[in-house]
């Protein structure tokens, strides 16, 4: 059974149930019902038309949840009037782009518009997205739940924000990986799909923007899941396809001369893999691109990414003087100024900075790697 398939068709069959009168909450249920009769039948019995498949049996099952509920008055109408809808035309029509939008809708907290995301245009089921984040089925239920309350009554044509749309997949992209779903891997195939729906450049450079990280991926974890940076990385480990792929993506995006933050951090992206080895990295023109994403966001985090460039770039003690006007309550603060001293000949500081930062590291793979980076430090200083 194709189950790349299946998940792709959710959006599309609930886009009908939704045309039909169903309103967004009780369409996605009686789809995921439809996805649970498919895996359980479709291994034997594939049909030749899968969507209208789903669409047969996720409409029976949204029809007998509204005969067990004869307190909606209105649906029940719905269901003496047109118990056997025929399909028309509209029913070819892309719903995706819309589900997009509704799923990131502002009334959502993050967590909320990525979990229903995963649902309703990712197709995963409850379980999988609890094991991904790492929480209780009943727990991640219960969020899904609440997020279809919220947006049930949003009209479906409702012009939605691209921009919220990308933060969301960008949420998705940075768990990474955990349980038995590539949440990377599921936020690529996501963006892909929207891409193909959308002409917008920022679409583009969020999917360069993850391709190429994920070209990376295969590098940046050794023995034991130990954290390797990017300056010690094999380089050789790198997917050559996925970076040719982002980066052409990136420079059709460039092309059309509106500039955004997705582009800007895949045109870092994309520098940072054009460089043989860590020694030929285009530092100058990193903090450049730097530069341009400060001020298209003003972002705390580009600055600090930035002061990493300036040192870089030119010299420790200048990523130190750009560090300086941050707060150092930022994420990561303590981690780049510790780099930053090592390199400027302060061991001592250096280690001190390095166990901060390991206290305070938002993964086990990274606070490992901070530890001992404060232990290399200590080693030499009693040597």
């Amino acid at each position: 059974m194709n189950e790349s398939l299946l998940r792709e068709l959710v959006p599309a069959v609930i886009g009908v149930l939704v045309r039909r009168g169903a309103d967004f909450a009780a369409a996605e249920d009686a789809v995921q019902d439809a996805l649970v009769e498919a895996v359980r039948r479709w291994p034997d019995d594939v049909p030749q038309d899968p969507k209208g498949w789903l669409v047969t049996v996720a409409w029976r099952k949204f029809l007998d949840a509204v005969r067990a509920d004869t307190s909606r008055r209105r649906r029940e109408e719905l269901v003496e009037a047109e118990p056997v809808p025929v399909p028309d035309p509209g029913e070819a029509a892309d719903d995706t782009l819309q589900l997009y939008f509704l799923c990131a809708h502002p009334s959502l907290t993050p967590a909320s518009a990525v979990a229903l995301t995963l649902r309703a245009v990712g197709g995963l089921t409850t379980r999988q997205i609890a094991q991904a984040y790492l929480v209780p089925e009943a727990t991640m239920a219960q969020r899904i739940s609440r997020a279809k309350r919220t947006v049930s009554g949003v009209r479906f044509d409702q012009p939605g924000d691209v921009a919220t749309v990308l933060r969301v997949l960008y949420l998705v992209f940075n768990e990474g990986y955990s349980g038995d779903v590539d949440l990377a891997a599921e936020a690529i195939r996501l963006t892909r799909q929207l891409s193909a729906r959308t002409d917008h450049e920022e679409v583009a450079g969020l999917l360069a923007l993850m391709l190429l990280h994920h070209a990376r991926r295969p590098a940046r974890s050794g023995s034991e899941g130990r954290l390797v940076p990017l300056a010690e990385q094999d380089r050789s480990l790198w997917n050559t396809r996925l970076i040719a792929e982002g980066v052409e993506v990136l420079q059709t995006a460039l092309a059309r001369g509106r500039l955004g933050e997705f582009q800007a951090q895949a045109a870092i992206a994309a520098l940072h893999v054009d460089a043989r080895t860590v020694e030929e990295t285009d530092w100058v023109q990193i903090v450049e691109w730097y530069d341009e994403l400060v001020r298209l966001t003003d972002s705390p985090v580009a600055r600090l990414n930035r002061a990493v460039a300036v040192g870089e770039a030119d010299g420790p003690r200048a990523g130190l003087a750009a560090l300086a006007g941050l707060d150092p309550a930022l994420p990561r603060h303590a981690a780049v100024a510790a780099y930053l001293h090592e390199r400027d000949g302060d061991p001592v500081t250096a280690a001190r900075l390095y166990a901060q930062a390991a206290r305070s590291a938002p993964n086990i793979p990274e606070r490992d790697h901070l530890t001992r980076q404060a232990a290399r430090l200590n080693a030499q200083l009693r040597s």
